[in-house]
């Protein structure tokens, strides 16, 4: 390895420190409870080097929603080789709920903090491609449905929504185990898991009497 590539690897490893330690202090103390030199003495820096990376915190907040986003659009991507789009959809589902669980903090980061949308407002605008694709990922395959019979009449983006809205709340209360404070759960002591998937077969068994 020469001496350009590994400089270029030390500074990879270390942006990645950065967004590593960032990212812990978010979940634990807020947005607003943290700064630069907050998360430069969490990985023994001084602040000016973590401004050689980023210029604020909210462009630190902003890297990490592209890294969380750009995990999601991966779990996504081998589902672009199933061809019939209503069994996409339905397999979409599983992939966004097996992230959500696989990946808590990185969700709770994405999808429930409210800090996100209250501070990323400068950041938005062309430089959102990540969460826009994940989105569209979902748009297109909804708008596919409907070329098959599915949700006719219905609005491509308001379904789109609807899906969306139901697997968040789903992930949302399995993450927070307050799922597991159901009467039945309690009753059955059936795992957050099983809950969830049960659940989520019930939804597909519903959007499949949406085609007429």
């Amino acid at each position: 390895m020469g001496v350009k590539e590994r400089k270029e690897r030390d500074k990879l490893e270390m942006r990645d420190k950065i967004l590593q330690s960032a990212h812990k202090l978010f979940l634990e103390k807020g947005f607003d409870q943290i700064s630069l030199r907050s998360i430069a003495e969490a990985i023994e820096y001084s602040p000016a080097t973590i401004y050689l990376y980023f210029k604020d915190k909210n462009e630190i907040f902003h890297a990490l929603h592209q890294q969380g986003f750009g995990m999601l659009n991966q779990a996504f991507q081998p589902l672009t080789q199933i061809a019939n789009p209503f069994e996409r959809l339905k397999e979409m589902g599983k992939a966004y709920i097996q992230f959500a669980t696989t990946n808590p903090e990185v969700y709770d980061l994405l999808f429930i903090r409210t800090e996100p949308m209250e501070h990323l407002a400068t950041c938005l605008d062309d430089q959102w491609t990540e969460g826009d694709r994940a989105f569209d990922v979902l748009l297109q395959t909804v708008k596919g449905c409907q070329q098959q019979g599915y949700f006719v009449g219905l609005d491509t983006q308001n379904m789109s929504m609807v899906i969306w809205s139901f697997i968040h709340g789903l992930c949302a209360l399995g993450i927070s185990k307050h799922i597991s404070h159901v009467k039945e759960a309690r009753d059955n002591q059936m795992v957050i898991d099983e809950i969830m998937n049960n659940t989520y077969d019930t939804f597909k068994a519903m959007l499949e009497r949406l085609k007429s």
